[in-house]
């Protein structure tokens, strides 16, 4: 049984191990498994890319394992982004205020430094969406932050070019008011929506009759495609809403298409938290340092979750980043038990509660034996302002390690290591 201390575990020694496929035992931490209570002085066995078991101290240890000291450290799952735009990607243009057809797979860059940004706030998991600036801004992607040199690397589906590899994302409030062709009203902002939907109901009629009827089979037309895997419940909707009213318009809408939605930002969830319950709708929600922003978002408020969570509604958190950088995605977890979570909860909003909200939760989210191996090992108690991030692993292999002085600048680092953050704006690279 090979053994490495804590100290040894910050330099590349187990790549070599990992290359052989021999399991590595990670000991002496405060495992939080998520589906499951705390483990001090726990055990975490990880091969092939999958957790192999979860347990005390006591825990039988394979015999070829590679031990792993980690005494002192806290491990958790991987934490899940639920709302991010890294990648450097950006989606619909001004052309018009609904393009379900645009995808922001096809704008991510693999080598884009936010990524590593990501990596290094303990995000193993994230959903990169297109802007806010139109109604339906088009498809979000989900990534694995993989090391890769291509988006395919990246992809949590396994055909991106006919597979479903993300959301939809849609807005309505401020963003999307603005110029033709984009509306002017809240009122029209929902009217815009509600046709495009009557108009996908409409083309898979004329799918259904071509069925009997070949001759009757319609054009190709990207946008039902995408708007028919929606109403089919096959791609979620990721809605960006902020004030109460707004949220409703929301929950009218999902109602009356009967598609499958979760709720992003809603800075006002908390006035109309016994709705969104009744709904059975999920909340995304965004907990920022410091005032600012647009006027709709006022409101804000740190007892936001706390209140959520008392009405039964799933809450997690996203970064929306640049809004919050991604570094500190792990503190949305102190806020959110500062206004009223419990802990247990504020954990699982940052990891299985967004795993469930964009349908990975068989894969990620928690550290489960045949779950994904993504972990964090975190420098004390995850809700202290003095912990920070240490290394963080993906599929069983150390993908960010703040020992290395290449990935610790993605830690510490400012304009000079991110040039791209500076290109990003309110309506189409954040919010």
């Amino acid at each position: 049984m090979r053994i490495i201390r804590a100290a040894t575990l910050l330099l590349p020694l187990l790549q070599p191990v990992l290359a052989q496929e021999i399991p590595v035992a990670f000991t002496g931490a405060t495992v939080y498994p998520i589906e499951g209570d705390p483990v001090e002085n726990g055990v975490l066995i990880v091969k092939d890319g999958a957790v192999v078991r979860v347990g005390p101290g006591s825990t039988e240890i394979p015999p070829d394992a590679t031990v792993v000291d980690v005494s002192g450290k806290v491990i958790l799952p991987g934490l899940v982004d639920t709302h991010s735009h890294i990648g450097g990607g950006s989606g619909g243009d001004r052309s018009s205020a609904l393009q379900p057809d645009v995808r922001i797979m096809d704008a991510i860059n693999p080598r884009d430094e936010s990524l590593k940004k990501a990596l290094a706030g303990g995000i193993t998991t994230v959903n990169v969406m297109p802007g806010s600036g139109h109604l339906m801004s088009g498809q979000t992607v989900y990534l694995k932050l993989r090391i890769a040199g291509t988006v395919e690397g990246l992809l949590f589906c396994t055909d991106p070019l006919n597979g479903i590899c993300g959301g939809m994302k849609m807005a309505n409030g401020t963003n999307s008011i603005r110029d033709k062709p984009f509306p002017g009203t809240r009122a029209k902002s929902a009217a815009l929506a509600r046709q495009l939907f009557a108009k996908a109901l409409s083309y898979r009629a004329k799918l259904e009759a071509s069925e009997k009827d070949g001759e009757k089979q319609p054009d190709r037309d990207l946008d039902m495609e995408a708007m028919l895997q929606v109403l089919d419940g096959r791609r979620i909707v990721h809605h960006h809403t902020h004030r109460s009213d707004d949220i409703m318009t929301v929950l009218r809408l999902q109602k009356e298409f009967g598609f499958r939605v979760v709720l992003q930002h809603v800075t006002e969830a908390y006035l109309v938290a016994d709705e969104i319950a009744a709904a059975k709708a999920p909340c995304s929600i965004i907990v920022i340092d410091s005032p600012g922003g647009k006027q709709e978002a006022i409101n804000l408020s740190y007892d936001n979750g706390g209140l959520l969570e008392q009405a039964g509604v799933d809450v997690g958190f996203h970064t929306d980043d640049g809004i919050t950088d991604s570094r500190f995605f792990l503190r949305s977890a102190a806020f959110g038990v500062r206004g009223g979570m419990s802990r247990t909860k504020a954990l699982e909003a940052l990891t299985l509660a967004g795993a469930r909200m964009l349908d990975l939760d068989k894969r990620v989210g928690s550290l489960k034996p045949a779950k994904d191996a993504d972990f964090i090992i975190l420098s004390g108690d995850p809700f202290s302002v003095y912990t920070h991030v240490e290394q963080t692993w993906v599929e069983g292999k150390k993908v960010w390690d703040v020992s290395n002085p290449e990935d610790r600048k993605f830690a510490v680092g400012g304009y000079g290591v991110f040039p791209n953050d500076a290109e990003l704006d309110a309506c189409g690279g954040g919010e």
